[in-house]
């Protein structure tokens, strides 16, 4: 793919509003590792956000989230460069913070989660297939993550709440409303009002995902960005 195409859809895949104090970053997709990882035009990747965040340096950031989940790493990645941002953050959970986006959510200086939002927490996972060596070697893996994650919730608990609790948790998958995550971690609730609908690749995957998402998921899908089509199937030939 030519250098002017990937421009063009990391510019596509970009969405934001800005003034010359603030800029608007929305995770409204799932956390994918790279740029030819975003099949949808609102999934977001390490390299998008680098380059948001480069040019709205020193501004205030409105993020507004909406997501599956995804990458463990991106969204690791995410979480770091929003943390090293010289600017107020103020995070909006306008539906979903799942698995990593719920990461992502605690970068913000302050977070703001509806009620009528949610915000689900897990053990990382992986689909790796290999032998014996490798697959303890995953599980190893798999535990150095899960600290990590469990390191950045720690950080966020409210005054009282013991990291046990929130393990005891992430072993379960636990969905929390907005006012069961204020019970725990330094959100704020906001005004109640309907949560923005979510769909994502990964719902099917979680234990005990929601009812009203998995048949969200059957609706039918949106007409595609024919553009946007052809570009990727150029990549995809590309890389063969």
């Amino acid at each position: 793919m030519s250098k002017k195409m990937k421009d063009n859809l990391v510019d596509f895949l970009q969405v934001k509003n800005s003034t010359d104090t603030t800029a608007d970053l929305y995770f409204y997709g799932d956390i994918v590792s790279s740029w030819y990882g975003a099949w949808d035009d609102t999934d977001q990747y390490p390299e998008s956000v680098r380059n948001f965040l480069d040019e709205h340096k020193g501004k205030n950031l409105n993020i507004y989230i909406n997501s599956g989940g995804g990458s463990v790493f991106a969204g690791l990645a995410i979480y770091n460069m929003l943390k090293r941002h010289e600017g107020q953050k103020t995070v909006y959970v306008d539906g979903l913070a799942a698995s990593i986006a719920s990461v992502i959510m605690l970068a913000g200086d302050k977070v703001v989660i509806p009620n009528s939002a949610m915000m689900m927490i897990h053990k990382p996972w992986s689909r790796l297939a290999g032998n014996s060596t490798e697959l303890r070697k995953l599980a190893d893996n798999l535990d150095e993550i899960e600290k990590c994650i469990l390191n950045i919730y720690e950080k966020n608990l409210k005054d009282g709440v013991d990291i046990e609790s929130i393990k005891e948790m992430v072993n379960a998958e636990t969905w929390l409303t907005g006012d069961e995550a204020s019970d725990y971690f330094n959100v704020e609730i906001g005004e109640g009002k309907q949560a923005v609908a979510c769909v994502s690749d990964y719902f099917k995957d979680y234990l005990n995902t929601p009812k009203r998402l998995l048949e969200a998921k059957e609706e039918p899908a949106k007409e595609p960005n024919n553009d946007l089509e052809k570009q990727k199937l150029l990549l995809e030939i590309d890389l063969i």
